[in-house]
């Protein structure tokens, strides 16, 4: 009975050592994250500050700390890692100088026993982060877009309304539109030039007419254009005030074509993929931005399993300062060549698949082989 009830109290002593281990490194991720948070918002505020602030004269204070507040979610995000990589290995590093750890080892405790709830639990947050976090930050980057957009529509009319390129098709009939989005008003487009084209049985297109307009305005079922000028091949231009044009868009499928890629949520993504290789547009920046979500709890934890890993040697071998540092420059170089991947795939170099599991892959590879390293020799 005694061996018996001895192996049911190890086993709870091992379960309360390791929740002490993870409470205390996320402890110190969220102290990281909230520094990361503070410089953030510090940042955007002054970079709003200097744009928003300088061409919108009736943007006030609040209006400013607004944006900033909306534009900073997005930010923190994609620097988390960051937390979780300065926040553990500022925790380990606390637990070594306090001889925590020393004592942990010389209790039997392996590495592994200690450093995979922090990981885990790094993973854990990386799925809300995804499941969660990103809709919301999401939802926050597309109004900071639509009141950016509508401050810059206050000041000017067309310089900072943004270039964008539409296209609706039919069995009949393809249109592709380019224009100048203006968010802050809906679906608001101005400068408009409409280029339509009729699809031949074979499935070829041919060019049949071309409309430009001062203004379009979606409604339900098609485009309100008004300062209109139409031209077909073989004859003259012909004006008109107004003109509805045909549209198989809606307001919200319209706005994920020219929202940026971060003010899609993630539960969104797989459908606007679809629309957009439907309607005959590459797909690609979606697909990487989905790959690069799904990917985000092994970065993390790799992140986390890193930084315990580069702060596991004993404080009287000296070095550990040392080793620390470079957790961080390692750190510093796997999120640059998570970028470096990101940009080959937006630019179809390497398949979105390839360059979003690329970089966590690999820095969770080297974590576990610097942690068999260090603690199996």
């Amino acid at each position: 009975m005694s061996a018996f009830a001895t192996r049911l109290r190890n086993p709870l002593r091992l379960r309360t050592l390791e929740r002490y281990v993870m409470i205390h490194a996320l402890r110190a991720v969220g102290m990281a994250l909230a520094v990361i948070t503070a410089i953030i918002l510090l940042i955007n505020f002054v970079e709003i500050s200097r744009t928003v602030g300088v061409r919108a004269k009736d943007a006030g204070l609040f209006d400013i700390l607004g944006l900033a507040l909306l534009q900073t979610p997005g930010v923190v995000i994609l620097l988390l890692p960051f937390a979780f990589l300065f926040g553990t290995l500022g925790a380990f590093v606390s637990l070594n100088r306090r001889s925590e750890l020393v004592a942990m080892r010389a209790a039997g405790v392996s590495a592994w026993r200690f450093i995979l709830p922090a990981a885990t639990a790094a993973a854990a947050i990386g799925v809300v982060t995804v499941l969660a976090l990103n809709p919301l930050s999401a939802a926050m980057t597309a109004r900071f877009q639509q009141l950016q957009t509508a401050f810059y529509d206050g000041a000017d009319k067309h310089p900072n309304s943004k270039a964008i390129w539409l296209r609706q098709a039919t069995a009949r009939q393809q249109v592709i539109v380019r224009a100048h989005a203006n968010q802050g008003r809906g679906v608001h487009l101005t400068g408009v030039s409409m280029f339509i084209y009729a699809v031949a049985p074979g499935g070829g297109l041919q060019f049949s007419q071309r409309i430009d307009a001062s203004d379009a305005v979606l409604q339900p079922g098609g485009w309100r254009l008004s300062g209109v000028r139409q031209g077909s091949p073989g004859s003259l231009s012909v004006s008109t005030d107004t003109l509805i044009v045909p549209s198989t868009l809606n307001e919200r499928t319209a706005l994920e074509r020219f929202s940026t890629v971060e003010a899609i949520p993630f539960w969104g993504l797989p459908s606007v993929i679809q629309r957009t290789e439907q309607s005959g547009f590459s797909a690609t920046v979606y697909r990487l931005q989905l790959q690069q979500l799904l990917a985000t709890p092994v970065m993390y934890a790799a992140m986390a399993l890193l930084a315990a890993a580069f702060s596991l040697r004993l404080l009287r071998l000296g070095g550990l300062v040392r080793l620390a540092a470079s957790g961080v420059a390692l750190g510093f170089v796997l999120f640059f060549f998570d970028q470096l991947c990101g940009a080959l795939g937006k630019a179809d170099v390497i398949p979105p698949f390839l360059a979003a599991w690329s970089p966590p892959v690999l820095a969770l590879l080297a974590g576990f082989t610097l942690l068999c390293y260090t603690e199996d020799g």
